[in-house]
């Protein structure tokens, strides 16, 4: 469905892709991996159409549609949830449905999302940025393009909608290619890792896990491939150098040049990407109960947000906080 030919880009001087190539088919599902700045957007802006391959060429199968959610920033019109969900119109419409049939299907996938059903009518423009971002999010599982382009898609998601999401995602009748930090997300959706490294896309079957142990098994392999023929080549040479002068061998000498020379080079591993270290200084020793909260009653305006909290914290313990968008635990923390 979209093939990506021998692409060269480069950005400022600097070359992001260097005749790099991937096929994604009908029903492919791809985690698109890398370190920052290796060009994972600039991928996606690629394929959008929305930047130009410096070489090689870029094809969509035809009347095969994109849909691209944004890390960050969508618009936010004056069009309420509910009308951006289902597209905006029915020019948006998904083939082979009519529109009585679009709107039940937002109203559901809205649902899944956590939006109540007073929100399907408030203007996106009264939304926070994390929830414009659901909406978006809702229009494309709407829409259903054939290929669905996620940057991050769970950065914005609480742990009820990201559980829903991911559900949502393994019945997607179309092919998908997403970026995301997320490993288990990843588990438990893709069926190929596509790694930017080294300014080419290198894939490997499986989910994350399973692209972990391939690319640490093929690591080894070529540094292993690459030590032993280090060693045949010094070999090969120091005959060559010890008895190119010494007219009885100088043609077995010579004769060791040259299959130096026919030798297809194995490429040295690369070293791993540089990292940053640092330490934290470590606080003085607390006492054991480091946090206690009674009774505590609080509220925005007219609406409460605890009434009667209890809470206790105590040294060495690890706690996770969840609850929906809007339960306060951002408050809680402040």
């Amino acid at each position: 469905m979209l093939t990506i030919s021998q692409v060269t880009k480069a950005f400022g001087g600097r070359t992001l892709f260097e005749e790099a190539s991937l096929q994604v088919n009908r029903g492919d599902r791809i985690g698109l991996v890398g370190p920052n700045g290796a060009g994972k957007s600039t991928l996606f802006s690629l394929i959008l159409g929305e930047a130009l391959p410096d070489e090689g060429k870029i094809s969509l199968e035809r009347s095969a549609t994109i849909g691209f959610l944004p890390q960050e920033h969508a618009p936010a019109n004056d069009e309420t949830v509910l009308k951006l969900a289902c597209g905006g119109g029915a020019h948006d419409s998904v083939a082979g449905e009519m529109d009585w049939e679009i709107e039940p299907k937002a109203k559901r996938i809205l649902a899944g999302l956590a939006f109540r059903e007073s929100d399907f009518e408030r203007s996106t423009k009264t939304l926070s940025g994390g929830w414009v971002m659901r909406a978006h999010l809702a229009r494309l599982l709407v829409q259903e393009p054939e290929l669905l382009l996620l940057d991050e898609p769970t950065n914005h998601l609480d742990l009820e909608s990201l559980v829903w999401f991911q559900e949502y995602l393994k019945n997607y009748p179309g092919a998908i290619l997403m970026i995301s930090h997320d490993r288990e997300f990843l588990n438990q959706l893709v069926g190929s890792i596509v790694e930017i490294a080294h300014r080419r896309l290198n894939r490997y079957r499986g989910n994350w896990d399973s692209y972990v142990q391939q690319k640490a098994a093929r690591e080894q392999q070529q540094l292993s491939a690459y030590k032993n023929q280090q060693k045949e080549i010094a070999s090969l040479q120091l005959f060559a150098d010890r008895f190119r002068a010494k007219a009885s061998k100088a043609s077995q000498a010579q004769s060791k040049l040259k299959q130096i020379e026919r030798m297809e080079k194995i490429e040295a591993p690369v070293a791993r990407e540089k990292t940053v270290h640092f330490r934290f200084p470590q606080p003085p020793r607390s006492g054991h109960r480091v946090i206690t909260l009674q009774e505590v009653n609080h509220a925005y305006g007219d609406l409460v947000v605890y009434r009667g909290l209890n809470f206790e914290a105590e040294r060495g313990q690890r706690m996770v906080l969840v609850g929906p968008n809007g339960a306060g635990k951002s408050t809680l923390l402040k």
